[in-house]
C-alpha cells in the first residue's frame, strides 16, 4: 500500500505508527487519554491524507489535500508540545517525535508550495 520510492508517504506512515506507539505509552502508562486522543487523531491523519493525495481527482484536489496534511502536522506538533509541557512526554521521546514531526511539516511545506507554483502558472 505505501510506496517505498515516495518518501512524504513512507514518512508518515512511519510517523503514524510512533504516533499509536505514543498513544499508547500516555493512555496506558500514563493515564493520560484527552490530550493523546487529540495528537493520536491529527498525528494519524497526516498520513491518511498523504495517502488520498495518491489518487487525488486533480492538482487542485491534491493541493487541498496536502495542506490539510500540512494543517494537521502542525497541530500534531501543538498536542505534542503540550503533553511535554505538562510532563507527560519526557524531553527524550519528545524531542524525538518532535524533530519528525518538523521534518514532515518541512516537506509538505515544500511540496505545498511547488505545487501553488506549478498551478500559478
Amino acid at each position: 500500500m505505501i510506496e517505498e520510492d515516495n518518501v512524504i508517504q513512507t514518512k508518515t506512515y512511519a510517523f503514524a505508527i510512533r504516533i499509536v506507539n505514543a498513544y499508547r505509552f500516555l493512555s496506558e502508562s500514563q493515564k493520560e487519554y484527552v490530550l493523546s486522543k487529540q495528537m493520536l487523531r491529527s498525528g494519524t491523519a497526516i498520513g491518511a491524507l498523504v495517502a488520498e493525495a495518491h489518487h487525488a481527482q486533480s492538482r487542485a484536489d491534491f493541493l487541498n489535500k496536502m495542506n490539510i496534511a500540512l494543517k494537521e502536522a502542525n497541530e500534531t506538533s501543538y498536542w505534542l508540545s503540550l503533553l511535554k509541557d505538562t510532563n507527560y512526554l519526557d524531553v527524550k521521546l519528545y524531542n524525538s517525535i518532535a524533530r519528525d514531526c518538523s521534518e514532515i511539516v518541512a516537506l509538505l511545506v515544500s511540496i505545498v508550495k511547488s505545487v501553488k507554483k506549478s498551478l500559478d502558472k
